[in-house]
């Protein structure tokens, strides 16, 4: 007659819930500065891409159309601008106001491609803060290769 029924306690103590959330807010604190850089990493690599993308395409263009083709970079502006032979304005293309344009030579901002595939060549390099990448573009092949420096 005096035994009392068994509790069947389940569940976590107010102390481990505690535990449990300051270990979650530390590891959250330490990924959201990575998880900043990353972004912006792969913002600055997207903008190489599409830089590169039309140096290329400006290549295949005058291949295929048996004309020459101009890319001519504007740092200032932040512009890109594709003509023809006959300086015909084709496209251009806006890049990011973030990303600096320098050349290793004054004054090539301009890279040329001939019908036979070959080019002025060039080379450039893009920077945004710290993350800063390399864009060659051959003379004798045409050919354009993006690197991080």
């Amino acid at each position: 007659m005096g035994q009392q029924p068994e509790v069947d306690a389940r569940g976590f103590t107010l102390l481990e819930l505690i535990v449990t959330l300051l270990v979650v807010a530390i590891a959250v604190g330490l990924v959201a500065p990575t998880i900043g850089r990353s972004t912006e990493a792969l913002r600055v690599r997207a903008e190489v891409a599409g830089f590169s993308a039309t140096f290329r395409h400006a290549r295949e263009q005058a291949i295929t159309t048996r004309q020459p083709y101009a890319v001519m970079i504007n740092p200032t502006n932040h512009l890109l601008t594709v003509t023809t032979g006959e300086d015909e304005v084709r496209w251009t293309r806006a890049l990011s106001n973030t990303i600096a344009i320098s050349t290793e030579a004054p004054g090539t901002l301009t890279v040329r491609f001939e019908p036979q595939g070959t080019s002025s060549g060039g080379q450039f390099h893009l920077t945004s803060g710290k993350i800063s990448y390399r864009v060659s573009v051959d003379a004798v092949t045409g050919r354009v290769r993006s690197q991080r420096e």
